[in-house]
């Protein structure tokens, strides 16, 4: 496309004083995992109310390490969506055990199906990975539930809900043995790359902080502060550290989450009233959710696979940016090997859903010129 954009799927602005944060951290003369990072982390505990925090360098190291200290190992299983980011997938598979992977509950909700879970689980199942794709709260009542009865460990993975809410009102990621939240770009949170997991237990915390680097009982802030003269290794471990710089944007960031998220549920809002009464278009999710979602893509259904990219195609040459994701079942790592291994639920909301564009900064008169752009398209 050789014109900009007049929309884009999502819009990433900084402040000067997160530009200056980062270039005080910068002169400081300490660059890798320090005070700055101590700092984020005793800041994520308050303000979802956890015990504990992690920063890693990604989500995706941090749901590597939870499968690891939750034990995930050779001959286990870990259940995942079908409908979610390949990282949940890869998670389970990189500690050394299988993934399986289950369907949604239904369009209208394009969550985990506790009920197909419950049917997945085996004498091998170790895990479950539950996602709040989109920013919306899974079912953590039920797969709890799920996971108490056959001793299995719930790994929340928030990285599209930075400051979401569970069903009951409490903060994401609080619920299983950890929650793991990321600071990539398109987030709420974003720093570029990074992420952070917050834990209730204090042993899974330390299991957690001596797998992101490299399992040595002291790092290289403790031994500049002279509180350790060397260390020792006790496990095999990974170098998932964060650096300061990122962990000092995370931290300004942070704080105006709140306030960023007021303004991801207005347009939320003002999409779900446009759209009510256009034809062919259907919106996922109950409204009184839009309370409880981290935003991080607002998805709308149409008819199927050849009308979702044709709108897509439309949309775009009206220069308006739109996406989708599909089901793990529809890449070819994760492809069925045999019959019955297919997610019907998955694999047709992935085939109707858009993802339109959604950033705090998106005014009134943006979210008219997407719904107009969709609106063409439809009638095409």
């Amino acid at each position: 496309m050789s014109e900009p954009w007049k929309v884009t799927l999502t819009e990433i602005s900084l402040e000067e004083s997160d530009v200056d944060a980062v270039l005080e951290t910068l002169r400081s003369g300490w660059l890798t995992m320090g005070p700055k990072t101590q700092e984020l982390e005793k800041a994520f505990c308050a303000y979802t109310g956890s015990a504990h925090a992690v920063a890693v360098s990604s989500a995706t190291a941090a749901l590597h390490i939870a499968c690891v200290a939750a034990g995930v190992g050779p001959g286990d299983e870990v259940i995942a969506p079908a409908l979610s980011f390949v990282a949940d997938a890869h998670a389970g598979r990189i500690a050394g055990g299988e993934t399986v992977l289950a369907d949604c509950v239904s369009p209208a909700e394009p969550l985990m199906d506790p009920d197909h879970v419950e049917s997945l689980v085996t004498e091998r199942t170790k895990a479950i990975i539950a996602v709040h794709m989109f920013g919306y709260p899974a079912d953590i009542e039920a797969l709890s539930a799920i996971a108490d009865a056959h001793g299995l460990a719930i790994i929340e993975d928030c990285a599209e809900s930075d400051g979401g809410k569970l069903r009951d009102g409490s903060p994401a990621g609080t619920a299983g043995v950890c929650g793991c939240f990321s600071f990539f770009s398109k987030t709420q949170l974003g720093v570029g790359e990074g992420g952070i997991m917050v834990t209730e237990s204090e042993e899974f915390a330390d299991r957690l902080r001596r797998l992101r680097s490299h399992a040595m009982t002291s790092v290289t802030w403790d031994r500049h502060r002279g509180h350790a003269e060397t260390y020792d290794v006790t496990e095999l471990g990974f170098n998932f550290r964060i650096d300061e710089p990122r962990a000092t944007l995370a931290m300004a960031r942070l704080g105006r989450l709140d306030e960023a998220l007021a303004e991801l549920r207005r347009v939320a809002t003002a999409y779900r009233e446009r759209l009510a009464d256009v034809e062919g278009i259907e919106v996922p999710f109950p409204d009184e959710w839009v309370d409880l979602s981290g935003h991080f893509a607002f998805p709308v259904l149409v008819g199927d696979r050849e009308t979702r990219d044709a709108v897509r195609e439309s949309m775009h040459a009206q220069r308006v940016q739109t996406t989708f994701y599909p089901s793990l079942t529809q890449l070819s790592v994760y492809e069925p090997k045999s019959p019955g291994d297919e997610r019907p639920v998955a694999e047709d909301i992935a085939d109707r859903h858009l993802a339109l564009p959604l950033s705090p900064s998106l005014d009134d008169g943006k979210i008219a010129t997407v719904v107009e752009a969709l609106e063409r398209a439809l009638l095409q």
